[in-house]
């Protein structure tokens, strides 16, 4: 049926391979949490212009929001965070 039986070195090395990937995947969640962040922080940076047309209460506003958004890696669930974690998007 197209089925082949692995020898004992090629078992072995499967699993390592397995146990590497698992193991790296929480560096690969938090890089892909670090580039959804960073995306959002290019995206509200015109908010911080000095000359932009926001009125200082929600300059500051979205200041805050930036502020939260360069933390997210000290969050308790980092990098396993839920949609609670992020930061709300000032409106």
């Amino acid at each position: 049926e197209g089925k082949f039986k692995l020898s004992e070195a090629e078992e072995l090395e499967m699993d390592a391979q397995e146990k590497a990937w698992a193991d790296g995947a929480n560096d690969r969640l938090a890089a892909a949490h670090r580039e959804t962040r960073n995306q959002l922080l290019i995206d509200s940076d015109w908010t911080q212009m000095p000359d932009g047309p926001l009125a200082d209460e929600v300059k500051t506003s979205w200041a805050t929001y930036r502020t939260e958004l360069r933390n997210l890696p000290t969050n308790e669930n980092w990098p396993s965070l839920e949609d609670a974690d992020w930061p709300t998007k000032p409106s």
